[in-house]
């Protein structure tokens, strides 16, 4: 293997740019020419490659975001649109790729690789840590961190108004921003897609704490069944209009900041071992840590099949808001 390409794909998230870093200045040790390609898909259709280096890469392990851009590529979803990436990376004679994305980025190199024999590594970039075979996504672990350290400043105006606060995150598939950050900043109720929202018991819940509680916190993935926050809280208002009710939606204050130190770690042991494992010939795997441990999971097998949510920090969930 003499050249690879890289690029971000999908959603951005915090710690993408340590995790390309890791895989030029990997690939550059093993005097191995790197490619970048702006913009994902979109850029492997429209040629925009470029020749990286070690400075190329350089102070950008601290940086939010990704230096080489992301788009979604509807292009890319045709077989046209894969063959002109494919004749790009012929043309500059790539003999692998490492492609830094989500579900839908896996997707689309799983969908390349039935018809094109070019291997592709994928790192788990994606804050919503919805993929099989890793404990922990890039991203995620700042995601939360965000999340907390909003809901934190949330509840000190929440305490001096003795409001009930409905705060959306991020999550419409996955609720793992929703529960872990809940838990972290000790919400009375935390709604997600994975579990059945039950109105009735959320209210009854309310009515319970209304003496010994000041501030409420409930925190809601903008995946619930039941709605998004707006919609939830319009509802409990109906049941409680004595409430003095807030919404707040995060939004995508989520994506951005700079990586915990975690990311920044997970981040570069998945670059990292991308190329260690495109040099040993492993093709169309995802790079994971499981306990710990570097892992390779099968694109077809991260994609299909979705975590399933730990029961004890359900249960403990309940336990703890009382």
């Amino acid at each position: 293997m003499k050249k690879i390409a890289v690029f971000t794909s999908g959603g951005d998230s915090p710690g993408m740019n340590a995790c390309l870093r890791a895989v030029v200045r990997t690939a550059i040790y093993h005097k191995i020419e790197v490619m970048g390609i702006m913009h994902g898909y979109d850029g492997m259709i429209k040629d925009e490659f470029f020749k990286m280096d070690e400075k190329s890469v350089a102070n950008i392990i601290h940086r939010g975001g990704t230096i080489l851009k992301t788009a979604r590529s509807k292009e890319f979803l045709t077989s046209e649109g894969r063959q002109k990436a494919y004749d790009n990376l012929k043309k500059y004679n790539i003999d692998g790729v490492v492609v830094i994305g989500g579900d839908g980025s896996f997707k689309g190199a799983l969908e390349f690789s039935q018809k094109f024999n070019i291997p592709f590594i994928g790192c788990p970039g994606t804050i919503d840590n919805d993929l099989e075979g890793t404990d922990v996504t890039i991203g995620y672990d700042t995601a939360i961190n965000t999340v907390v350290e909003a809901v934190d400043k949330i509840r000190d105006t929440a305490e001096s108004h003795d409001r009930l606060f409905f705060v959306e995150v991020m999550g419409r598939d996955a609720g793992m921003i929703a529960l872990i950050s809940g838990i972290g900043v000790g919400a009375e109720n935390i709604l997600i897609p994975e579990t059945k929202t039950d109105i009735d018991d959320l209210v009854q819940r309310l009515k319970n704490k209304r003496k010994t509680k000041t501030s409420k916190i409930i925190i809601v993935a903008e995946g619930d069944e039941a709605g998004g926050a707006f919609e939830i809280a319009e509802e409990v208002k109906k049941r409680l209009p004595d409430y003095d009710t807030r919404v707040t939606i995060l939004g995508h204050i989520q994506r951005g900041g700079n990586p915990t130190a975690m990311d920044r770690l997970n981040s570069s042991r998945m670059g990292f071992s991308a190329v260690e494992n495109l040099l040993k010939g492993e093709k169309n795997v995802m790079v994971g840590i499981k306990n710990k441990t570097i892992t390779l999971t099968p694109f077809e097998k991260a994609v299909k099949q979705r975590p399933q949510m730990d029961k004890d920090l359900l249960r403990m969930m309940d336990i703890l808001s009382i």
